[in-house]
C-alpha cells in the first residue's frame, strides 16, 4: 500500500463559504473519461457555479464568454451533458444532477 503525506501543510485545501463537490465516481465509473474536452469544462464550471442542490443561474452569454465557448460548441455540450443525464437545463437554471447509477444508463429525471 501507498503510504500518502501532504506535500505542503500550509496549501491543505479547506472548504469555505461555497460549496463545490465532484463525486470521485466521476473518475472511478468511467464519466470522466465519457465527456468531450468542451462537456467536462461546461460540466466543471456549472459544478463550481452551483449551489448545494446543484442549482446555478449563469447566462448562456456569460458561460460562453468565461469557457470561450462559440454558440454552437455550449448548445451541443450543454445537450450531450442533459442526455447524459449529468445536468438539467430549464431555460434559465441548471441543476448539475446526481451521478446516474452508470455512464451507459440514462435514468429517467426523478
Amino acid at each position: 500500500m501507498i503510504r500518502k503525506k501532504v506535500l505542503a501543510p500550509a496549501r491543505v485545501r479547506k472548504t469555505g463559504k461555497s460549496f463545490c463537490f465532484i463525486s470521485h465516481r466521476f473518475l472511478t465509473d468511467g464519466f470522466l473519461q465519457a465527456l468531450t474536452r468542451h462537456e467536462l469544462a461546461l460540466y466543471v464550471f456549472l459544478v463550481l457555479a452551483s449551489d448545494r442542490n446543484g442549482l446555478s443561474f449563469y447566462s448562456d452569454k456569460t458561460i460562453c464568454s468565461i469557457l470561450a465557448f462559440k454558440d454552437d460548441e455550449y448548445i451541443f455540450s450543454r445537450s450531450c451533458l442533459i442526455h447524459k443525464n449529468l445536468i438539467m437545463y430549464d431555460g434559465t437554471l441548471f441543476q448539475v444532477l446526481s451521478l446516474p447509477k452508470s455512464v451507459h444508463h440514462k435514468e429517467a429525471a426523478q
